[in-house]
């Protein structure tokens, strides 16, 4: 994963990372400059929320005139750190019964069908919401029968009525959250892990163009609220502080956006130069003093470690960051395929490594033979920075970072 908060939230499944307001109001911002009308008349569901916590919840409550909904549907999980808790803000029409001792958390459902407009401008309490929302009778709270897992029946109903579904799923289940949303056909902006760009499930829907990353926060620092008592690195923790957010919070910095809803970002050419030109004007010295583009020893494709440095007048295919992605625009290059997930057919392997081994920067063989960077981009050599292999005839490989195998449209 990303970093050690990501990374502990799924070894733990403690996937309760809430989203800051300023972040999906950013987001949703993007799909309306370039479709004002991306929302207007549809029902928006965030399937992963609770209503007392979500700000996906209280944005699209606070923005339901503006956006022209239809409904917006929102449901909660059991347990959750604040379910039920402040049920007294949208009235006194609890339906269960009344039980003696503490009270019994459920999962709850809320239909939001009118919201009138906000006499405060300014203010996105939940407080201020609920005023408005209990003086509408088309709206409805309920509770759940079951523990609101996304995969439920109740859930899936309502997910049939929806048409566009926003949320930040649990990070346990991203792979198969998304394929949900595929397989019922529905519009959606999710947040994510950006390593889940090369999932076996994920990108072959990126190459396929039925999905991309978001246009905002992609590869960068996101703040996220965490319930009292989640172990949080100090380092995250202190790092949310300097950004503003004192407290229960931490940072993901390989956070980003997972959509099928268009955005201007998309279909913003990449600048580039030539071929020759990078060679004598790169930002990036490597690329000045080889004066060549290595090609792998496993692969059809050279290797281009900055997306910058991507050479706007060379035809074959070229391995690049996965941080591509965020520049990637359909009208400009092909995707072809991803290393070390099988998902590269139309770039096939040309070699592998069952008779290397590897080998530490100190000289200590691992135990690992060379299959293990089988499907790995291969390059020559060793840098003496990291991990490489050998075979007994002394000749050294070592794996490129994770790569997307791409091309040019027109060159």
């Amino acid at each position: 994963m990303g970093n050690k908060s990501l990374s502990n939230a799924k070894r733990e499944k403690n996937d309760e990372f809430y989203t800051q307001f300023s972040d999906i109001e950013k987001e949703v911002a993007a799909y309306l400059e370039y479709d004002p009308d991306t929302f207007r008349g549809k029902v928006v569901y965030c399937n992963c929320d609770d209503p007392y916590e979500s700000h996906f919840f209280r944005y699209f409550v606070l923005n339901f005139k503006k956006l022209g909904l239809k409904r917006l549907l929102t449901t909660s999980y059991k347990p959750s750190p604040v379910a039920n808790t402040q049920l007294a803000l949208f009235g006194n029409d609890d339906p269960r019964p009344k039980a003696r001792g503490r009270l019994k958390v459920t999962a709850n459902k809320f239909v939001i069908n009118k919201v009138n407009a906000l006499c405060r401008e300014g203010e996105f309490s939940l407080k201020d919401v609920a005023e408005q929302l209990q003086a509408n009778q088309a709206n409805e709270w309920a509770p759940l029968q079951g523990d609101g897992d996304f995969r439920s029946e109740e859930c899936l109903a309502l997910l049939q009525e929806a048409d566009i579904v926003v949320t930040n799923p649990p990070f346990s289940l991203f792979r198969e959250y998304v394929q949900l949303l595929v397989d019922y056909g529905k519009r959606f902006a999710v947040i994510g892990n950006m390593n889940a760009i090369t999932y076996k499930e994920i990108f072959p829907l990126i190459k396929n163009d039925k999905l991309w990353l978001g246009a905002t926060g992609n590869g960068n620092d996101m703040v996220f609220a965490v319930p009292k008592g989640f172990s949080i690195a100090e380092s995250d923790r202190q790092k949310a502080a300097r950004m503003g957010y004192v407290g229960n919070y931490t940072r993901l910095g390989n956070s980003c956006w997972f959509t099928n809803l268009d955005h201007g970002r998309r279909h913003k050419p990449l600048s580039l130069m030539s071929m020759a030109d990078n060679f004598k004007f790169s930002r990036h010295a490597q690329i000045r003093a080889k004066k060549k583009y290595e090609k792998y020893d496993n692969y059809d494709a050279i290797e281009v470690p900055f997306v910058d440095a991507i050479p706007s007048d060379f035809k074959g295919v070229m391995g690049v960051p996965i941080s591509f992605l965020d520049k990637y625009n359909p009208e400009q290059f092909e995707i072809l395929g991803a290393t070390q997930r099988g998902c590269h057919d139309d770039v096939p392997d040309t070699k592998t490594y069952e008779e290397y081994w590897e080998v530490r920067p100190n000289g200590q063989a691992t135990g690992s033979s060379g299959s293990k960077t089988n499907e790995n981009a291969n390059l020559v050599g060793n840098d003496g920075k990291k991990n490489y292999f050998v075979n007994k005839k002394g000749r050294m490989i070592q794996s490129a970072y994770q790569r997307i195998f791409i091309k040019h449209r027109r060159v």
